[in-house]
C-alpha cells in the first residue's frame, strides 16, 4: 500500500519513517512539507542519510490523494482539522496524529486548545482509536484520530478498573512525567539545555489539554467525574510515566485487583502487566509500540496506585498510529511493530 506522511521532519513523523521503512505490506511513497519543498529528508535528519530517495512536496490535497492510499498527517494542532477532510473528501484514507479531532465538543477543543475547532460533521466522522480499548470502530475506517501520548498512558492504566466501576467518583489524580521531545523541535525557554539539565519542571497545572480527552474516553468507559491531572518535564529525550490514583471503596485484595488487569490485557500484544510488587521504567519501553504497566493497592488508604510506561514518539504516537493503520486495513496489528524495546 502507498504512503504519505506529512510532517516528515517532526520527530513523530521522523519515528514514522522508521518504522514503515521496515514495514511489510505499506511502502513510503511520498513525503510532504509546508515550509521545505524539494529538500531531501537527510538535509533535515542526517541519521535517514540515503534511505529515502523521495524528495520533500508540497502539500496539495488532490494530488496526495491520487499518489497515496493512506497520509498520516504527523502536525500542530490547527493544522489538521483543514487538511484531513480535503483529504478524504478526494477519497484518501487519513490518520491524524495531531489533536484537531480528538475532542468532540467543539466548545472543549477551542478553550482547551486555543484553536478554531474542526466542523462538528468531521468531529464526528473520525474515529478516536486507542486499539486496546476500541479496536472493533477502526476496521475499514477511512478516517482515524490516533491518541494523544499522556492520555495513552493513563487510559491504558486506568480502563480495567474504570470498566468494573470500582474506582470512587473523583478520586482519580494522575501525576505524568514526560521526556523533552513531546514538546517538539521548537525551541523555548522551558526546554533549552541550562533550563532543563539537572531540573524537574511541572507545567500547564491543571491546563493541559489532554485533561478532557482523557475524561472524554473515561466517561464513555463509565466514569463520569472530572480527573486531577498534573505533567512534569524531566531531562531526558523520550518517555512518559504516568503514576495514577484511585480510591476504591469495594472490599477487596491487590491479588485481586491484579486478576482483573491480567483478565483485562492478557491477549493484548502490547500490553505487559508486571507482577505485583514490581513497577516498570521508562527505559524498558523505548523505541517499541509497548504499554508496560504495574500496581499495587494499599489496604490501608483504600487506594490504588497504577504505574504506566509507554515512548511518547511511539506507543503516544507513531508506532500507534501503524497498529491502527494495520487494523484499519484489515491486517495483523502487530504487523512491522514487532521488535524490542531499545536498551539500554
Amino acid at each position: 500500500m502507498k504512503i504519505g506522511i506529512v510532517g516528515a521532519t517532526g520527530y513523530g513523523g521522523a519515528e514514522l519513517l522508521r518504522i514503515l521503512q521496515a514495514h511489510p505490506e505499506f511502502s513510503i511513497t511520498s513525503l510532504y512539507t509546508s515550509s521545505q519543498q524539494g529538500k531531501n529528508i537527510d538535509e533535515h535528519y542526517a541519521h535517514l542519510t540515503g534511505l529515502f530517495p523521495q524528495k520533500l512536496e508540497e502539500i496539495n490535497p488532490k494530488k496526495m490523494a491520487e499518489e497515496t492510499d493512506l497520509i498520516f498527517l504527523a502536525t500542530p494542532s490547527g493544522i489538521s482539522s483543514k487538511l484531513a477532510p480535503e483529504l478524504v473528501e478526494q477519497g484518501c484514507s487519513v490518520i491524524d496524529l495531531s489533536g484537531d479531532f480528538r475532542i468532540k465538543n467543539q466548545m472543549k477543543y477551542e478553550q482547551w486548545y486555543k484553536k478554531k475547532a474542526a466542523d462538528r460533521f468531521w468531529l464526528e466522522e473520525a474515529i478516536y482509536s486507542l486499539p486496546e480499548l476500541n479496536r472493533e470502530k477502526v476496521k475499514g475506517a477511512k478516517f482515524i484520530s490516533n491518541p494523544g501520548c499522556y492520555p495513552t498512558a493513563t487510559l491504558l492504566g486506568l480502563a480495567p478498573l474504570v470498566k468494573k466501576g470500582l474506582l470512587t467518583e473523583n478520586s482519580i489524580i494522575i501525576d505524568a512525567k514526560s521526556g523533552v521531545s513531546g514538546a517538539g523541535q521548537s525551541a523555548s525557554l522551558a526546554t533549552i539545555y541550562s533550563e532543563l539539565n539537572e531540573n524537574l519542571k511541572v507545567y500547564k497545572v491543571n491546563q493541559h489539554q489532554h485533561i478532557p480527552e482523557i475524561e472524554q474516553m473515561l466517561e464513555s468507559l463509565g466514569y463520569v467525574a472530572p480527573i486531577t491531572f498534573q505533567t512534569h518535564l524531566i531531562p531526558m529525550t523520550r518517555g512518559i510515566m504516568a503514576t495514577i490514583y484511585g480510591n476504591i471503596d469495594t472490599n477487596i485484595t491487590k491479588e485481586e485487583i491484579w486478576d482483573i488487569y491480567q483478565q483485562s490485557y492478557s491477549d493484548e500484544p502490547f500490553i505487559r502487566l508486571r507482577k505485583l510488587g514490581n513497577f516498570p521504567t521508562t527505559k524498558e519501553v523505548a523505541g517499541s509500540n509497548y504499554c508496560d504497566i504495574g500496581l499495587d493497592f494499599d489496604e490501608r488508604t483504600s487506594r490504588v496506585t497504577i504505574v504506566s510506561v509507554i515512548d511518547n514518539l511511539m506507543k503516544g504516537a507513531a508506532s500507534q498510529a501503524v497498529q491502527n493503520a494495520n487494523i484499519m486495513f484489515g491486517f495483523d496489528e502487530t504487523l512491522g511493530l514487532q521488535f524490542s524495546p531499545v536498551y539500554p
